[in-house]
């Protein structure tokens, strides 16, 4: 919108560069041009105002298919105004000399015409073209033959109007139609998933039957060598056995050997005691062979006391003593 202020009864208009401003004065081109700054008197001056930046126009419109399928096609338009005094004699852009807006809706009318022209050209397309191939190339389609639709529209190019580009963002059917379509793919998607599920399973059942089978392995080489250790712990245990029975052996033996000489020096001892014993003996008894009896009786007198218990008193009779005095007086009084 351009700023427009007021001095003296005067107007004075300052234009952006990205608008075209034409001023008229009494029917005779004053100003042409954008980005124009200039006085003007407000009772004889018409003037407009014609953007000549690129706009983005977007749209969203229903087509049928030739299956009878409704779908929405989602697109973009860019245009720009080439020739602003063709467009400002076509379209209403006179703007208000004390405000500078426009007077009118001159945008809107441009894109009604654009939306309308793109959509006759995208919906004769679609009405040619079943659900399935519009929803694989519909978009190039749709987008090409708009572009090409609006290139050869002869009100656009006779109204100023230059379409730079045509861009279509998305062409979809109705929810439940698109659901259905989804589902055989989903399906595809779920069988390859599925796939992928078993063989995963499978390579997982194998490595665990690998795992089995190297445990199995294993379980089979420890009780080999487990064997092999019990077999090993028995012959050194025999041999610890033999080794044991060989020296208890030796100790018996040795044992044996002690005690038969324990045995023969306790004879040879014993017989020589004997012997020593026999010749006191017999040396005792030729000695008391050869004594006198009265000396045997005071000997066997004197051992007998030797072993008679203590006597603490003795009482002596006359018959005793009287008898006793006589045996021992007999021998004495006839010697």
């Amino acid at each position: 919108m351009a700023d427009i202020t007021k001095r003296f009864g005067l107007r004075h208009l300052r234009a952006v560069p990205t608008a075209h401003i034409r001023h008229l004065n009494r029917g005779e081109v004053v100003h042409d041009g954008a980005g124009l700054a200039f006085w003007f008197r407000p009772l004889t001056a018409a003037l407009s105002e014609v953007p000549v930046d690129d706009r983005e126009l977007a749209m969203l419109f229903h087509a049928r298919t030739s299956d009878f399928q409704d779908v929405t096609v989602q697109a973009t338009l860019t245009y720009r105004i080439t020739e602003p005094a063709v467009a400002a004699a076509r379209v209403d852009f006179g703007i208000d000399p004390d405000s500078g807006a426009w007077r009118a809706a001159p945008l809107d009318q441009l894109a009604t015409l654009l939306t309308e022209t793109a959509q006759q050209h995208a919906l004769g397309l679609l009405a040619r073209t079943p659900l399935a191939a519009a929803l694989a190339d519909g978009v190039s389609a749709v987008r090409d033959r708009m572009a090409t639709g609006l290139a050869d529209e002869p009100r656009i190019t006779e109204t100023g109007l230059a379409v730079i580009a045509v861009r279509v963002v998305a062409l979809r059917p109705e929810p439940e139609v698109e659901r259905a379509l989804r589902t055989p793919a989903r399906e595809l998607v779920q069988q390859e998933a599925d796939r992928a599920t078993f063989e995963r399973r499978a390579v997982a059942v194998e490595h665990e039957r690998g795992i089995a089978e190297n445990e199995l392995a294993n379980r089979i080489e420890l009780a080999r060598r487990e064997k092999q250790l019990l077999t090993q712990q028995g012959a050194n245990r025999r041999l610890q056995a033999e080794d044991e029975a060989v020296a208890d052996k030796v100790r018996a033996e040795a044992e044996a050997e002690r005690r038969t000489r324990l045995a023969t020096a306790e004879a040879d001892a014993a017989r020589a005691l004997g012997e020593a014993r026999a010749g006191a003996e017999a040396a005792w008894l030729t000695a008391h062979q050869q004594a006198d009896p009265a000396v045997l009786r005071a000997l066997a007198l004197m051992r007998l006391a030797e072993h008679l218990p203590r006597i603490e008193n003795v009482t002596v009779t006359p018959d005793l003593l009287t008898g006793l005095l006589s045996r021992l007086s007999g021998p004495a009084g006839e010697q």
